[in-house]
C-alpha cells in the first residue's frame, strides 16, 4: 500500500504539492488524474523517493521508497518511457536492469513475452516506435514482479489494441492483490480501468473516492424528453407542463428537451396528463469526462478563450475549491532516507526476496 500523509513540495516561492494526504490499496486499480501542472508527476517522484519532501511523508508498505531493500522486486515504475539508452537493445536494457536487482536472466525473456516484443528483442530501443518505448518502459517496470506498480500515461502512443492489453493488464495486476496506481489524461480509458479515483487541483487534493461516487458527486442528472417533430405544438405544451411542476427545461441543438429537477416517471406522467406523445424519454448521467471537467474547472491554469466546453463550467461547491496554500508551512524534519538491512537481515538470502535500492529502480 502507497499512503502519503501531509506531503507537501515547495521549489523556492511555488508550492506544487500542499498538504497532501492519501492511500493506494492493493487489489484495485487506483487513477490519478488532475490538470497540466497539478503536482501529479511531482507527486508520484515523491513516492519513488526521486525528490524530497519538504514536509510531510509517503511511504511504500510502510516504509519510505529509499529504506526498500531491493526496490525493483518490490516497486515497478514507468515515469518516462524514454530513459533508456537507445544504443542498446530491448533485451539489453532489460538485463541490465535485471543484474542490478539479482533478477534471473529468464525473467527477462519472460516481460519481453508479457509485452509483445519478443520478436524485436535485439533491435536497438532507438530506432522503436512511441507505442513500442511505451511497451519496452511497462517490461521494465514487470521485471521485478512487483507487488506495488506506478504508471504515468501508460497508454501513451500505443493502437487501440495496445490500448486494451494494457487495460487488462492493469485489471489483472490488480486482481491479483497488487497496488496499482496509474496517472493518466484519458478520461474514458479511466473509466474503464480504475476502480478508485484520487483527484488533485494545484497540488491538493480534490477527491478520493470510488469512479461511481465520483461521477455521482460531480454530475447534473438529466432526462432527454422529444416530442414528434412535425408537431412543435406539443414541445411547448410538455416545456409549459414541466415548468408548471418544478422543473427546468433546456433546449438541446437536436431538438430535445434537457430536463432536470422532475424524476422520469413524474415527466411521463405529466406528458400523459398533458395528452403529449413522446417519442423519447431517457435518463443521462455525466461520463467521467464531464464529471472531472466539473471538478476541476477552478483547478485549470490554461483555458482557452474559445473553450467549447462552457455548459460545463458551473460553480465548484465551496468544500471542493482548492484552498490557497498556506504563506509558510511548518518543515518536518526528515527522516533517513536510506539505510542499508542490518547484518543478518539481508533479503537477497530469502527465496521472496523483494528489492535493493531506489537507483536501481531507475
Amino acid at each position: 500500500m502507497i499512503e502519503a500523509v501531509g506531503l507537501t513540495k515547495r521549489y523556492g516561492a511555488k508550492t506544487a504539492v500542499y498538504n497532501l494526504s492519501f492511500q493506494v490499496r492493493p487489489g484495485t486499480v487506483t487513477g490519478f488524474l488532475g490538470p497540466n501542472g497539478s503536482g501529479k508527476s511531482t507527486t508520484m517522484r515523491m513516492i519513488l523517493g526521486l525528490d524530497r519532501p519538504t514536509s510531510g511523508h509517503v511511504t511504500i508498505g510502510g516504509h519510505p521508497f529509499r529504506q526498500l531493500p531491493n526496490a525493483p522486486r518490490q516497486v515497478g515504475a514507468l515515469l518516462d518511457a524514454k530513459a533508456v539508452h537507445g544504443g542498446r537493445s530491448a533485451r539489453s536494457h532489460l538485463l541490465s536492469l535485471a543484474q542490478l536487482a539479482g533478477i534471473p536472466a529468464q525473467r527477462v525473456d519472460e516481460v519481453l513475452g508479457v509485452v509483445g516484443l519478443q520478436d524485436v528483442a535485439k533491435r536497438r530501443s532507438k530506432g522503436f516506435s512511441l507505442g513500442m518505448g511505451q511497451r519496452l518502459g511497462i517490461a521494465a517496470a514487470l521485471l521485478g514482479d512487483p507487488q506495488v506498480l506506478l504508471f504515468d500515461e501508460p497508454v501513451n502512443g500505443l493502437d487501440p489494441e495496445g490500448i486494451l492489453w494494457v487495460r487488462n493488464l492493469m485489471k489483472k495486476l490488480a486482481s491479483e492483490g497488487r497496488t496499482v496506481f496509474v496517472s493518466s489524461h484519458l478520461m474514458s480509458e479511466m473509466a474503464l480501468t480504475a476502480d478508485h479515483l484520487i483527484v488533485i487541483g494545484r497540488g491538493q487534493l480534490l477527491a478520493d473516492m470510488s469512479v461511481k461516487d465520483f461521477i455521482s458527486a460531480n454530475s447534473a442528472d438529466f432526462a432527454r424528453v422529444r416530442t414528434p417533430q412535425t408537431e412543435p405544438q406539443q414541445r411547448e405544451k410538455l416545456t409549459a407542463a414541466l415548468t408548471e411542476a418544478g422543473g427546468q427545461v433546456m433546449s438541446e441543438p437536436d431538438g430535445a428537451l434537457r430536463v432536470t429537477g422532475l424524476a422520469l416517471p413524474r415527466i411521463s406522467d405529466l406528458a400523459h396528463d398533458a395528452d403529449v406523445r413522446l417519442w423519447e424519454l431517457s435518463p443521462h448521467q455525466a461520463s467521467l469526462e464531464e464529471a472531472y471537467m466539473r471538478m476541476t474547472q477552478g483547478a485549470v491554469d490554461y483555458r482557452s478563450t474559445e473553450d467549447q466546453l462552457a455548459h460545463l463550467q458551473q460553480p465548484m461547491p465551496p468544500h471542493l475549491q482548492p484552498q490557497p496554500a498556506a504563506a509558510v508551512v511548518p518543515d518536518v524534519p526528515q527522516q533517513g532516507w536510506y539505510a542499508p538491512p542490518p547484518p543478518g537481515q539481508n533479503p537477497y538470502a530469502t527465496p521472496s526476496a523483494p528489492a535493493k535500492n531506489a537507483e536501481d529502480a531507475q
